[in-house]
């Protein structure tokens, strides 16, 4: 069983979205870029490595961290 898979996002009636999935993994594949980008003194501010950031935008679009469930 996937990590991921029991985060999948749900419509307000708890049921599986298709189109709500689709999205989170389009936000985190852009906010996952954006953080690669990021200078080493602002990754150094928000505590991260240049070697986390790299990590973590290498991470595939399925694995949805929970800032990303619904």
């Amino acid at each position: 069983m996937f990590a991921a898979s029991r985060h999948i996002p749900r419509t307000r009636r708890g049921r599986f979205s298709a189109l709500d999935t689709l999205g989170a993994a389009i936000s985190a594949r852009r906010e996952r870029r954006a953080l690669a980008r990021l200078d080493d003194h602002l990754l150094e501010d928000i505590g991260l490595s240049r070697r986390d950031a790299w990590s973590e935008s290498r991470r595939p679009f399925w694995e949805l961290s929970s800032r990303h469930h619904r």
